[in-house]
């Protein structure tokens, strides 16, 4: 198995067996290349945010419908309101 995942990342099988190695003994954590990916990984939304995230997202959308559909009703108020108006206004003429 170390064999065929060595030959994927085309490298040696040795240099796959002192890499782990080196990871059991924890070389990789005091690395400072290896510390900025933690740091890295630390602001990382979690899953639990994620789904938070969705969730507004989709709450964000509805509530867009919701004003979009109060807009168009209140023009449609207020073109009958002018119309009632203007034939209001009409109407005292004669």
């Amino acid at each position: 198995m170390s064999k065929d995942v060595a030959e994927a990342l085309d490298i040696h099988p040795l240099m796959l067996s002192r890499w782990r190695k080196e990871y059991r003994e924890g070389k990789f954590k005091n690395a400072p290349r290896y510390q900025s990916n933690n740091k890295t990984m630390s602001k990382l939304p979690t899953k639990k945010e994620l789904d938070n995230i969705q969730k507004l997202k989709k709450e964000n959308e509805r509530l867009k419908q919701e004003n979009d559909l109060l807009k168009k009703w209140q023009r449609y108020l207020a073109e009958v309101h002018q119309n009632d108006l203007d034939s209001s206004k009409s109407s005292d003429k004669s």
